[in-house]
């Protein structure tokens, strides 16, 4: 940890001493300054994006085809199904994927013999099926055990047969023993494929699930990922990758659109002047909230999402790292009035910071008065201020050097972990499916799906970042709380937190099950957030705070290089 000396303007009576002692996180600058500046006003590819757009038009039904093709059996519509999501063009042909998935659901028991003892179709009907709701028993794998209740040794040769059940294995739930052991056998027979030297492709994919499995990927990053090595399958469909990369690059022109405006807004802000000790992430928080929405119709919740994500890192680095423990009581006072005279008392950085919260979220509630919505605001704000409220909640413990016991700290750390704020805002902007139930049933019950997000992001940051944090000065994690709570060492206590993080998962893949209380739309958000904290720490290093590398390259991929055609 690092101290700095800073002044506190005289001119507020918030502090009796004009300077204070602050601490210093030393967060490397932002990478992507106004590299996207130049695409904010960009119309230079209007004729050829409406040439593109016809194609896409026309290979789209070609694919529908495909898919409403009555001579296919099951399994081919079930490869099928599975190469349109991973391609990430599924979200042109949800109608049709239901259509078909649920005729597969009604008639799987009478599978052709072949199709049913094919691990490989009997894992991904598996997967697909609890992927989009519906039921279907793990005991399906029962027939792969031997007389001891072990999966059988002649599986081990069948490298495409193991990953699509380490894949299932991904959307098990409460009750699933089988898959919970079949983890554990892929897992190991998986990492000793490169002996049995399988064909390239299939080795890059079995490398690939075994880093990120499919069901835990952000959507955009794993079709940019999968297009590549789906055409090097000789077998590829040529319509299906001419979409998937025609539509890549369309939607990658968009993002780059909206991350040029995002940077105008993000300069006009001056963040780097007035707080220069926060992150300077905004477009590392456009691609964490991309993975909660990517399609074109979703273009003002991702813009929306991604001003309040920043502005919740902002405030996250004020109770964190700068702010002291009587201006941060003025902050989250000033926070709970929402009023524009309550700046008066705050010092300067403040300020700033409170004239972007307000201002922001009048943007906000001017869109929502347009659309007839200006009763979402409420919840937008009733968000911000529990976000808030944890937030002095942590910073209170660490002033007063409190580890908390386990049950004290998780109900704040998982207020504090920004996953009841951002889904909250992320319904802001997603049309009529969204009521005020959905938000009554966020905000006030507590649904166990969204809490298990919550658990998933609070401890997969808490593991990634406590020793960063520990170095320099940060409140207890759920790390120190356990190791002190139980007397064990990190190691023992990450390790009984992933297992928390295992059985969360658990838990969100039952809040897929039909009938769900909330439209799917709505269950896809939250299991796409839960997806994007998992790419950010599943390294176990906090990759938005520490940006350089790995998401650097992520940034690359998505919005700076086209796929070549």
């Amino acid at each position: 940890m690092s101290l700095q000396i800073s002044a506190i303007p005289s001119s507020s009576a918030q502090d009796a001493s004009q300077f204070a002692v602050r601490r210093s996180a030393n967060f490397h600058p932002g990478i992507w300054g106004d590299y996207f500046l130049k695409y904010a006003s960009d119309s230079s590819s209007m004729s050829s994006h409406a040439i593109a757009e016809d194609r896409i038009e026309r290979l789209k039904g070609e694919v529908s085809n495909m898919l409403k093709d009555a001579t296919a059996k099951p399994s081919q519509k079930l490869n099928l199904i599975d190469q349109i999501q991973r391609l990430g063009i599924a979200y042109h042909f949800e109608i049709e994927i239901d259509q078909q998935l649920e005729q597969i659901q009604r008639s799987y028991s009478g599978f052709h013999c072949g199709d049913n003892n094919d691990l490989h179709t009997v894992a991904l009907l598996f997967r697909l099926l609890r992927q989009h709701g519906y039921t279907i028993s793990s005991a399906i794998f029962n027939k792969f055990k031997d007389n001891k209740g072990n999966f059988s040794e002649s599986l081990i040769a069948d490298v495409q047969g193991l990953l699509s059940l380490f894949e299932a294995c991904h959307l098990r739930s409460h009750g699933d023993d089988i898959l919970d052991n079949a983890i554990g056998f892929t897992v190991t027979h998986l990492k000793s494929t490169d002996k049995g030297k399988p064909n390239p492709n299939l080795g890059k994919q079995v490398r690939r699930a075994l880093n990120q499995p499919i069901h835990k990927g952000m959507p955009r990053l794993e079709a940019r990922h999968y297009i590549p090595l789906y055409q090097e399958n000789p077998l590829h469909n040529e319509v299906m990758l001419s979409l998937a990369k025609l539509d890549f690059n369309i939607l990658q022109g968009q993002h780059q659109k909206e991350l040029g405006n995002l940077t105008r807004w993000w300069k006009d802000l001056e963040v780097e002047r007035k707080l220069p000790f926060a992150r300077d992430r905004l477009v590392e928080m456009y691609l964490w909230m991309s993975g909660v929405y990517f399609e074109p119709e979703y273009e003002t919740a991702r813009v929306i999402l991604t001003k309040v994500g920043i502005l919740v890192s902002i405030i996250d680095d004020i109770y964190d790292v700068h702010g002291t423990l009587e201006e941060l009581e003025l902050f989250t006072e000033a926070i709970e009035r929402w009023d524009v005279n309550a700046k008066d008392g705050l010092p300067e950085y403040m300020q700033a910071c409170y004239k972007i919260v307000l201002d922001l979220y009048d943007e906000i509630g001017y869109e929502m008065t347009r659309n007839g919505r200006s009763y979402r605001l409420f919840y937008a704000k009733e968000a911000m201020k529990n976000q808030v409220r944890a937030y002095f909640a942590e910073a209170k413990w660490f002033h007063q050097n409190h580890v908390p016991m386990m049950e004290e700290y998780m109900p704040i750390a998982l207020a504090s972990s920004a996953l009841e704020v951002l889904p909250v805002t992320s319904f802001l902007e997603m049309g009529d499916i969204v009521t005020k139930d959905v938000f009554d049933w966020l905000l006030y019950s507590n649904p166990k799906m969204a809490k298990a997000v919550k658990v998933v992001g609070r401890l997969m940051d808490d593991i990634a970042g406590h020793k960063f944090e520990q170095e320099r000065g940060h409140g207890a994690t759920s790390v120190e709380c356990f190791m002190k709570q139980y007397g064990v060492t990190d190691e023992v206590a990450k390790e009984e937190l992933r297992k928390q993080v295992a059985d969360a998962w658990k838990d969100i893949n039952e809040g897929l099950r039909r009938p769900a209380i909330v439209p799917r739309p709505i269950l896809t958000r939250i299991l796409n957030f839960a997806r994007a904290m998992h790419v950010v720490y599943k390294d176990e290093i906090d990759l938005y705070t520490h940006a350089e590398t790995t998401l650097k390259m992520y940034v690359t991929s998505l919005y700076v290089d086209p796929l070549p055609m």
